[in-house]
């Protein structure tokens, strides 16, 4: 599945309440999200692996259960 090009850090950080995670200061649980918008491709990259990993799914699946 292909990374969104438009994705913001605020858009990333409600997404990823579903797993879980909640806002505190600048960041998400461990994982920082910067407020650019959008994310550098990179950048959003590495964070969806850590969490990816974290909780033992692919990228893809992750993902789909975002929905971004």
């Amino acid at each position: 599945m292909k990374l969104p090009r438009d994705l913001d850090g605020p858009h990333l950080a409600r997404a990823l309440r579903v797993l879980g995670y909640e806002t505190t200061r600048v960041s998400m649980g461990h994982e920082v999200i910067p407020c650019h918008r959008p994310i550098k491709i990179g950048t959003l990259s590495s964070i969806l692996k850590r969490v990816a990993a974290h909780h033992h799914i692919s990228v893809d699946d992750l993902l789909r259960m975002l929905d971004i």
